[in-house]
């Protein structure tokens, strides 16, 4: 059964790819960069793309809630909702902003429903690549570029074990647990880029192995999009000892909405091979 009707579905590709043309434009200008806090930016371009997705989601789903990333006050309505079982929108406006900010391509524009805890749908949209994804539980996964109608995505599959080992790792996790890793596993080869979302989709292209995630900063707008993707194209998303990503108030900080729970993201067979192994890799440095 659809999660959302196909009119709902076209109009949040089609406000996303208009964000994203927004994003675009504006980063031809000289925007305003501002610091909320240490080494956490936020540009105009962020606030005037929140605005507008949480203006549209609203409007199109009136009755669920909506939480987004530059609106402090709406972070009360995962924490205190009025109705536990109500759906929320994780928005996300600019996903990389530091990237955006130094005039680099990988960031992304994302979406999220969450219902009772189990994140349903997401959306990942590049708008310097003009790429967009979105996926959703029993749907599958559906990648568009340009313009074109989001067709179901083919995704890889792994019929033998292989020694490549590809992880995806943000550059302060590679710092710190980077060496550690590669003591277990002589063969990786790391690799980042600056979207959270984008990283996650390498994972379910296939481009990388494992994406790990271990400075427990990852807030919920960050992870419940692109991981409702994941999910949808049969990854497994977990912390080190393997056990699935929650998404419940007692999961995450609820000032901040950070997760507690370091993550892992990848293909079951992928998790089987190396899991384990980079567990046995970082957990002295995470304790």
């Amino acid at each position: 059964m659809s999660l959302f009707s196909t009119a709902q579905v076209d109009e949040i590709c089609r406000t996303l790819r208009d964000c994203g043309d927004q994003a675009v434009s504006m980063a031809q200008t000289k925007f305003q960069v501002y610091e909320k806090g240490k080494h956490d930016y936020v540009t105009d371009v962020d606030r005037a793309l929140d605005q507008r997705l949480s203006g549209a989601i609203a409007h199109l789903f009136p009755v669920d809630g909506v939480i987004s990333e530059e609106n402090p006050a709406s972070r009360d309505r995962f924490s205190t909702p009025s109705d536990p079982t109500q759906r929320l929108w994780l928005i996300d406006p600019l996903d990389g902003t530091e990237d955006f900010i130094e005039g680099k391509l990988h960031y992304a524009i994302m979406l999220g429903a969450l219902e009772d805890g189990v994140p349903q749908a997401g959306w990942v949209y590049a708008p310097a690549f003009q790429q967009l994804y979105w996926g959703g539980m029993g749907i599958g996964v559906f990648a568009g570029m340009g313009n074109d109608p989001p067709r179901l995505l083919p995704l890889p599959s792994y019929s033998s074990p292989s020694d490549r080992c590809t992880i995806l790792i943000g550059m302060k996790d590679q710092h710190h647990f980077g060496a550690a890793i590669a003591q277990q596993i002589p063969t990786v080869q790391f690799y980042s880029i600056g979207s959270f979302g984008l990283k996650v989709m390498e994972v379910v292209l296939g481009r990388a192995d494992l994406y790990v995630y271990f400075n427990r900063k990852v807030k919920l707008w960050d992870t419940v999009g692109p991981l409702a993707i994941a999910r949808a194209a049969g990854l497994e998303c977990c912390d080190p000892d393997g056990h699935p990503i929650r998404f419940t108030r007692d999961a995450v900080d609820l000032t901040t909405l950070a997760h507690h729970q370091p993550i892992f993201v990848g293909y079951p067979e992928k998790m089987a091979r190396w899991r384990s192994t980079v567990q046995k890799a970082v957990m002295p440095l995470l304790l």
